[in-house]
């Protein structure tokens, strides 16, 4: 056990992990705030660096079997560091964590007979991200893609906001498009005819005209220029909702779960 009680060396390196993308990456490591996500990646296997617990007062029976049952180095940490690693206006956490990450392998993506995947291309939110990830698990989605220049999918944000779904699937960071359309392929000749299905605001068809029910790759653009040329062109279809109000569209979140529900429904109707 490591008690940290000042801003001392050990504390900075935990608080690079917050706002240090270039950090967050060297360490292959990263922040993880709240009981839920915590849990989740506990549950399902994530490898822990660190849980730094609030060294000033008891602790709840779900913390004490974190600290027992988790193997991780523990820190007790003194109330008012270990608030601002939480982030929480509302006091100290009981326990953040610190978890290492995955490699960024499309093998990690299985693709079968109802196969359901989603890219978010170049998106620019981490909020967007943490919420198009809790979407994706919602509705079953076999795993997400993450691709182009884009806002870090462990940034503190995004984490939270999936509320511990990132944990549940398997996301992956990929340079370009050209590395996903090379999987695609490879999966097509395999025997998965996997469809590109791009989002757009003027999409050619409306999202509840096309058959979700084929193995169904869902592409979400940038949240102000939308997909690149290069994914529009590596499209099969494009799909808009229809919409109606004064608003000219949704945000990419919103979008993105609409689709998703639709394609739910769809394959849902089919298993019938």
């Amino acid at each position: 056990m490591l008690r940290v009680g000042s801003r001392n060396a050990r504390f900075q390196q935990f608080q690079a992990l917050l706002g240090n993308r270039a950090k967050r990456q060297r360490n292959r490591e990263f922040l993880v705030q709240g009981v839920r996500p915590i849990t989740l990646a506990a549950e399902f296997g994530w490898p822990f660096r660190a849980l730094l617990y609030d060294a000033d007062r008891p602790l709840s029976a779900w913390a004490r079997t974190m600290l027992r049952e988790v193997p991780a180095l523990q820190v007790a940490m003194s109330p008012a560091l270990l608030a601002e690693l939480g982030e929480k206006e509302a006091g100290p956490p009981e326990l953040v964590a610190v978890v290492g990450m995955p490699a960024d392998d499309l093998a990690r993506i299985p693709a079968g007979p109802g196969f359901l995947g989603v890219v978010l291309d170049r998106p620019a939110s981490p909020g967007n991200i943490g919420s198009i990830i809790r979407s994706a698990d919602a509705f079953g989605a076999d795993g997400i893609l993450v691709t182009g220049h884009a806002a870090d999918v462990y940034d503190p944000r995004a984490v939270r906001a999936s509320t511990g779904s990132l944990f549940a699937r398997p996301v992956v960071r990929v340079p370009s498009h050209r590395e996903v359309a090379a999987w695609v392929t490879a999966r097509r000749a395999g025997g998965c005819p996997i469809v590109l299905a791009g989002t757009d605001e003027h999409g050619e068809t409306a999202v509840f005209d096309a058959d979700f029910t084929r193995p169904t790759l869902l592409l979400v653009g940038n949240e102000t220029t939308g997909l690149t040329s290069a994914w529009r062109e590596a499209c099969d279809l494009t799909v808009r909702i229809p919409i109606t109000g004064a608003a000219s569209s949704l945000n990419a979140a919103n979008a993105a779960t609409a689709v998703l529900y639709e394609i739910t429904r769809q394959r849902l109707l089919a298993a019938r």
